[in-house]
């Protein structure tokens, strides 16, 4: 547990901040579809706390053993859920004890008795309970005897291509696989970024006239389609400076780790040891081996003109 943000982050239901307004959910990428769910928590004016109930690790990884990567880690989705002035994280350890819950013992142990919910939002599509045998309709009439409220939230929908999709990180994940950030953005409310310490690595754009902030992104961020992109960063001082990306191993150079490498437009200084957030706006090309560092150094000259043509 922990409250370097204006957000209590717990592990343990002990810890909870009580009584509770509660968003139940995982809420990885709090796109806009997670906003309407929170919002009606968010809008209580009772003296309770407006919280966040998730599950850590996600039941899908818990049952897959495969590890998962995030769109929003921990520390990113804290961030969110300050500017959304949500108070309380509870990221409740799922294991076989909790997985094998039926859905009216987690809403009498953990819901009522432990958590002290007043007040519950969900979306229409949510499930609980052993083997997810729990739906909405259902949560809402078991806690109906203990006097909680529920909230249940429609699927939310944008427009892509006068086509409505609905939103969901599923599919924000997918648009990311393909390099698609512009629908991502739409279905997020909000570019999809990429945070880190800027560390030292090879150098080797510093050698072609072209000096790279190497990025070191949280080990369970997702990262989009290797390749590179035209991007907004925004530095320690919160100054916004255009530039273009580069995701992936360097076959050029023969590398075999996958980095993340951001070239600033028009900007000089050191970077090293800063915080930097960039933010993703459109996929220039994908990663590609160059027979030669003069080749390279062309292509990044034309990814630079194209950055600045799309970026205005």
């Amino acid at each position: 547990m922990y409250s370097e943000f204006n957000v209590w982050v717990t592990s343990s239901t002990k810890n909870v901040i009580t009584p509770t307004a509660i968003a139940l959910g995982n809420f990885d990428g709090i796109h806009l579809g997670h906003k309407k769910v929170l919002k009606p928590i968010l809008e209580r004016k009772e003296d309770y706390t407006s919280t966040i109930v998730s599950f850590t690790p996600h039941p899908q990884e818990f049952f897959s053993g495969k590890t998962r990567q995030l769109l929003t880690p921990l520390t990113e989705k804290v961030k969110r859920l300050e500017s959304l002035e949500v108070k309380q994280l509870v990221c409740l350890p799922f294991d076989r004890t909790l997985a094998s819950l039926s859905p009216e013992a987690f809403v009498e142990d953990v819901l009522v008795k432990q958590l002290k919910a007043k007040y519950i939002s969900v979306g229409q599509d949510f499930r609980f309970g052993q083997g997810r045998s729990g739906n909405a309709q259902m949560l809402e009439e078991l806690v109906k005897q203990y006097g909680v409220l529920v909230h249940i939230t429609k699927l939310e929908n944008c427009l892509s291509e006068d086509n409505p999709l609905r939103i969901s990180s599923s599919r924000i994940r997918h648009c990311l696989a393909t390099g698609n950030v512009k629908q991502a953005k739409e279905m997020l409310g909000y570019p999809y970024c990429l945070q880190g310490m800027v560390v030292k690595g090879q150098q080797v754009g510093r050698t072609i006239g072209f000096p790279t902030a190497n990025l070191q992104v949280p080990s369970d961020k997702l990262l989009p389609r290797r390749g590179v992109y035209c991007v907004r960063a925004i530095l320690a001082s919160q100054e916004t400076v255009k530039g273009v990306i580069n995701i992936g191993s360097r076959p050029t150079v023969n590398g075999q780790v996958p980095t993340v490498e951001v070239h600033l437009l028009d900007w000089s200084g050191n970077l090293y040891g800063t915080y930097l957030t960039v933010n993703l706006e459109k996929f220039l090309r994908s990663e590609q081996k160059f027979p030669s560092l003069d080749a390279l150094k062309n292509q990044i000259m034309l990814d630079c003109e194209m950055a600045r043509k799309i970026l205005g």
